[in-house]
């Protein structure tokens, strides 16, 4: 992404600036890698809020916490403390890394936004397309938090955004058997191997015995592989003990889905607000 647009989608901000305290290009893992960064949305006064942990699209190659439309005006206006965050991307750096960022970031933030007005005791975390997957696996696969000393105790919960990737092995195989060109961009990120396409998909994770996270699965609804993919995810919570919905988004594709959360009278958004809310108020409550 070019500096010059970087500055208007800075620039195009400050309507909304004013009433909203915003911390920019904070490290959260102490390092100086741009990469490595998040911002904080913040309503003024905040004190002990709950917190949106946000995690940016682009094909695990792309992307920029910048990127967030109204979210940050729409989260902060409904009393919550909104944090998006950078990670690294592939094929520079392997799945792997990039899960480990979401972790590391969520680590800071349970160490610091209370500092921000927020509440390290009620973090939801969501993310559109790749940040959908990231976020999922995160919330699923519980080693990523256990290596920075946190759990999935530690989430309130999780609403991925339409991604088609709870089962990457399974997305690949259907691919490579119908000669896709969208093959390649799972195998880059995913790997070569149905090991590691197993290892980065969050389905993978799901087993009896563990405490998941209430989940809230949005998904296009004219999308059939993220149509199957987020049921057959949620039926795997459910079966597990955990709990999970997925919402179909009618008259939406891949983009406006996105574009359009935050908005005035949009669906997906009511639900998302609704399930923050419901959750908000269960762990404030123990």
């Amino acid at each position: 992404m070019g500096k010059s647009v970087l500055v208007l989608l800075l620039m195009a901000s400050t309507a909304w600036a004013a009433d909203t305290q915003v911390t920019r290009n904070v490290p959260y893992a102490g390092t100086d890698s741009p990469r490595q960064q998040l911002d904080i949305y913040a309503p003024q006064d905040a004190k002990q809020l709950p917190v949106v942990v946000w995690i940016h699209g682009g094909g695990w190659r792309r992307g920029n916490k910048v990127l967030v439309q109204k979210k940050p005006q729409a989260f902060t206006s409904q009393g919550y403390v909104f944090v998006s965050i950078n990670y690294r991307f592939v094929p520079q750096h392997e799945m792997n890394d990039l899960a480990t960022d979401v972790a590391t970031a969520i680590k800071w933030v349970h160490a610091n936004i209370a500092q921000h007005g927020g509440s390290p005791e009620t973090i939801f975390v969501g993310g559109h397309s790749a940040g959908a997957h990231l976020s999922a696996l995160v919330c699923s696969d519980e080693s990523y938090l256990k290596s920075q000393g946190l759990s999935l105790d530690n989430i309130a919960g999780c609403f991925p955004v339409d991604t088609a990737t709870y089962d990457a092995a399974k997305l690949v195989k259907f691919l490579d058997r119908t000669k896709s060109d969208r093959a390649e961009l799972y195998t880059n990120a995913f790997g070569d191997t149905a090991e590691s396409q197993k290892k980065y998909s969050p389905i993978t994770h799901i087993k009896q015995g563990t405490h998941y996270p209430p989940f809230l699965l949005l998904h296009v609804a004219s999308r059939p592989d993220a149509t199957l993919m987020s049921n057959a995810f949620a039926k795997a919570v459910n079966n597990a003990g955990g709990e999970a919905e997925a919402f179909a988004a009618k008259g939406k594709d891949h983009g406006s889905i996105n574009k359009d959360l935050g908005t005035a009278g949009d669906e997906p958004t009511k639900a998302v607000f609704a399930f923050l809310k419901k959750h908000a108020t269960k762990s404030a409550a123990e």
